[in-house]
């Protein structure tokens, strides 16, 4: 594998969305916060990745999620890689609790939110949330 390769991280997240807010979560040792999800495992597709992590991190079984997009950004918590996250959009009022190496869950506001979230989220997935829901 060459240098460039290992510097690119490939994920699978899911945005639950409720009133106006996205669930976040911020990974043990980290200080952003970003949405459920985490890397494939070998032969997974990114729709069973994102649902599994979802079980896994915040103890919710997801049935089923719709392609909210594919997006591009530096990584949160790993200086000088990027990041290549399918994000799967589920509107949600079950209770998430964090397990795994989740250390805090957070319902965000899609505006106005805290300043401590992750690139990914910040600049490609809520604009594109807000814009779906005001088309609604």
């Amino acid at each position: 594998m060459d240098a460039a390769a290992d510097k690119h991280i490939v994920v699978a997240a899911v945005a639950l969305v409720r009133d106006q807010h996205v669930l976040t979560v911020r990974k043990q040792g980290t200080a952003r916060f970003m949405l459920v999800g985490g890397k494939l495992e070998p032969g997974e597709s990114a729709l069973d990745a994102a649902l599994r992590e979802t079980r896994e991190e915040v103890g919710l079984d997801i049935g089923s999620a719709t392609l909210l997009g594919e997006f591009l950004s530096e990584a949160a918590n790993e200086p000088g890689h990027s990041l290549h996250s399918t994000v799967f959009w589920v509107e949600s009022d079950a209770d998430p609790v964090a397990s795994a190496e989740i250390a805090e869950v957070r319902w965000t506001p899609l505006r106005d939110h805290p300043d401590d979230l992750a690139p990914m989220l910040e600049h490609h997935v809520l604009p594109v949330i807000r814009a779906t829901l005001a088309d609604g």
